[in-house]
């Protein structure tokens, strides 16, 4: 990175300054304002966990795909995820999870981004507005984003799509969440993920000066997301002390990393999230899991959020649908 750029993010760094969630929210919500917001074909409907309603935004790559619900019928089932009859066109699905330290952000704000995912990977992707911190607390978030892949899994009436062709994929508090999900499919055994993609994950308990990864000193200070926003955002998260115990929290704390779903985990170099995302990557491999990690040269936290036209952006999206297709080969 070029120093000019490293001055400026270090300048729209607060590393002292703890969290100010309301400012927060309001800076996120400007996504929403775009004036050049394209065209996105989507769905929206919602799912029920234990009578709580979670939206979810359907994302078509084109009109195929798009043509392949019936619309009708759709929105006459839109109580639940039960969308109808589909075609005997089958398109393979991502579950996808956004980020926000799980406090900011929405199905809304991350348009674009599954968008651009949709149309890059040639993937339908349904994209999950789980309820955020501090309102609702751990494990509401797991508990819901569980819910809505277990429909997708074992509800053929969704998408048409087999298993075997839905992947599980988030960034950064997403990252986290579906972790957790893998592991907790895995525990509980009501549906088998095959592929998990973990975009700068956040798997960690602890971001305090002594207990902090090689990267979160490096990198906590200078690159927009800080130590003391990552310290502030788990606190919003957690309902009591014990839930950072709890590897559904924080997945690096599992006892047992093997028979997890296959893994592709992408880190920044300039990322304070770095060295535990790639430390979950060698926990899983060491127990058996095949995983792919790439680390993107001057990668900052959130760089996925920009559009494909930029280098770490296009790089990231080869490294996908390298694995996808991998997979798909297999």
């Amino acid at each position: 990175m070029n120093k000019a750029m490293h001055l400026v993010l270090k300048a729209l760094s607060e590393p002292e300054t703890k969290l100010d969630l309301q400012k927060s929210r309001r800076i996120m919500n400007l996504k929403l304002l775009d004036p050049f917001k394209p065209f996105y074909r989507t769905l929206d409907t919602k799912i029920y966990n234990e009578g709580r309603e979670v939206p979810v935004r359907i994302y078509f790559p084109n009109e195929e795909s798009y043509d392949t619900v019936d619309i009708e019928a759709f929105q006459e089932k839109n109580k639940s995820l039960d969308t109808g009859k589909m075609s005997d066109n089958i398109y393979p699905v991502i579950l996808y999870i956004h980020g926000g330290g799980f406090v900011t952000e929405s199905v809304e704000s991350y348009n674009r981004v599954c968008w651009n995912l949709a149309k890059n990977t040639a993937h339908v992707v349904v994209s999950v507005d789980y309820p955020l911190a501090p309102e609702h607390k751990f494990p509401t978030q797991i508990e819901d984003c569980y819910a809505a892949a277990k429909a997708v899994f074992l509800d053929r009436t969704i998408l048409n799509a087999e298993p075997d062709q839905i992947t599980l994929m988030g960034d950064s508090a997403g990252g986290n969440i579906v972790a957790a999900v893998c592991q907790m499919a895995r525990d509980r055994g009501e549906f088998i993920p095959k592929r998990q993609i973990l975009i700068y994950p956040c798997v960690n308990n602890n971001y305090s000066e002594e207990n902090a990864y090689p990267s979160v000193r490096e990198n906590g200070r200078d690159y927009l997301l800080t130590r003391q926003n990552m310290a502030d955002y788990l606190d919003f998260y957690q309902s009591c002390e014990e839930d950072r115990r709890n590897p559904y929290f924080a997945p690096l704390l599992a006892e047992d990393f093997s028979n997890l779903p296959r893994a592709l985990v992408i880190t920044g170099e300039l990322d304070p999230l770095r060295d535990e995302g790639e430390d979950y990557a060698g926990k899983m491999k060491a127990a058996g899991v095949d995983v792919t990690l790439h680390r993107i040269t001057d990668g900052i936290h959130g760089f996925f959020l920009l559009e494909p036209v930029y280098p770490a952006v296009r790089e990231t999206y080869d490294h996908i649908n390298a694995f996808l297709r991998l997979e798909k080969s297999n």
